[in-house]
């Protein structure tokens, strides 16, 4: 049995490749320092040894190989006893190709935003309809409980799926590999979903995500397909570098695009400006109805109907922490949503908007994600919060002064930087018919619930 030492083990996409490895027959170890639920129970639930820490003694562990996360940079003290010890090492991303995808036929989800709900339409699409994928998705998808899954045995020929579905992200791939993680993957059918400016802290500048996306592209064999969101200027520029594949729309009357919205949230699917069917839901949102289409597009790529795309998502359940209703007490909810970067929570509220109509908004935001903590986006803060009633920014761990970048909408904001203080003030504004959103890419300390617990006290 080889064993693989995994660093970096606790993050979404380092333990959703552990699970994998784990399914396949490896003996699977892992470090990081932050080894704490829900990651460390998930995989010790099944059956991974986890060590606290980088310390370089864990080279007596003797693995066949270390499997390297780009959390671990150089100075790492294990990551420099294997560089000094000659030991074999390869990054996450390579790894699972040349382990899992390198005989699949891999759908790849790229994008700023939604990668992780539209990665999880797609596999519970494919699910529906018998394709029984694999799949690696940052997040939990609610229909499926788990993260990340070997292909299963099709029903129809009781043989293995050749299908694998993955969130395609373009964070660099290793401290020794500075390329996007998704160029590893090699799709066959690829989603480029949107494209803004992230990750402040490898990207300079919006063309050099750009230059990466259209990285991947080039490695779309020419059976391939692209299915690109024709409402973004800056998916237009990647594929005019070049596309050998088909290319297929989405917002587009030239391919897939929204028709009539209703008030329920259903809305019309069209394709080259024909009804194919009609989408009943209960997500919230136009990025939502673009995310939709987009899963689509990639499940007709390999044959699957559009009325049996469509009716698969109709019992879709959306994944944890998108627009999840924590609780509701005393008439008032509390939300937790993953939007962290302004065009997220811009189209966030606007979805909780068109839910609950006049009912008064509290938007509860942490600007952790690296790109906010450097302050690059901050200008844009005060815009994408317009559709928030009250908003409550905590300031507790900026280095950039959060009073001054919402002094536009000083008037109905306020910036905490004790978190005792802040859940009070919260608490002290929040009154009967209020909808609280809580928006963060991290555990923002359980402030959901201190919220919830706190509400009638």
């Amino acid at each position: 049995m080889m064993h693989i030492h995994i660093l970096g083990i606790c993050g979404t996409f380092m333990g959703g490749l552990a699970s994998l490895a784990k399914a396949s027959g490896y003996r699977v170890t892992g470090c990081d320092t932050n080894v704490y639920p829900p990651m460390s129970k998930q995989l010790e639930k099944i059956g991974i040894e986890l060590i606290e820490g980088f310390d370089k003694k864990q080279v007596e562990l003797k693995p066949d190989l270390y499997v390297i996360g780009n959390v671990v940079s150089r100075d790492n003290p294990l990551m420099e006893e294997i560089l000094n010890r000659g030991l074999p090492y390869i990054s996450g991303p390579q790894w699972l190709y040349e382990a899992i995808l390198k005989d699949k036929w891999v759908l790849a989800v790229a994008g700023t935003h939604g990668k992780t709900t539209t990665t999880s339409m797609l596999a519970w699409i494919l699910e529906c309809n018998g394709y029984a994928p694999g799949f690696l998705i940052g997040g939990v998808p609610l229909n499926f409980q788990q993260s990340a899954r070997l292909p299963q045995k099709n029903k129809s020929n009781n043989e293995a799926s050749v299908f694998f579905v993955i969130e395609a992200d373009e964070y660099d791939t290793a401290f020794f590999d500075k390329r996007s993680k998704f160029v590893h993957y090699h799709p066959k059918t690829a989603i480029l979903n949107n494209l803004e400016y992230d990750h402040a802290d490898i990207f300079p500048d919006l063309s050099s995500i750009e230059t990466q996306f259209h990285h991947m592209v080039r490695m779309v064999p020419s059976i391939g397909c692209v299915i690109i969101n024709d409402e973004e200027a800056s998916l237009k520029r990647v594929i005019d570098k070049g596309c050998w594949s088909e290319k297929v729309y989405i917002g587009s009357r030239q391919g897939f695009s929204i028709g009539k919205v209703n008030q329920d949230q259903s809305f019309e699917v069209l394709y080259l400006g024909k009804l194919v069917g009609i989408l009943s839901w209960n997500l919230l949102g136009h990025h939502n109805r673009m995310n939709a289409l987009a899963a689509i597009a990639a499940s007709h790529h390999v044959g699957v109907k559009f009325e049996h795309a469509i009716e698969a998502l109709k019992t879709f359940k959306n994944v944890k922490r998108r627009m999840e209703c924590i609780g509701e007490k005393n008439d008032i909810t509390i939300y937790d949503d993953f939007a962290h970067h302004p065009a997220a929570i811009l189209t966030t509220l606007e979805g909780l908007r068109a839910k609950v109509g006049k009912a008064r908004i509290i938007a509860v935001l942490e600007p952790r994600s690296n790109t906010m903590k450097l302050g690059t986006m901050k200008n844009a803060l005060p815009e994408s919060l317009k559709d928030a009633d009250k908003v409550f920014c905590y300031g507790g761990k900026l280095s950039w002064n959060a009073e001054e970048a919402l002094a536009p909408i000083q008037d109905k904001s306020f910036v905490g930087h004790k978190m005792n203080e802040f859940v009070s003030a919260i608490l002290k504004e929040a009154k009967s018919g209020d909808h609280i959103l809580v928006m963060s890419n991290g555990s923002f300390d359980d402030i959901h619930h201190a919220l919830l617990n706190g509400i009638g006290k």
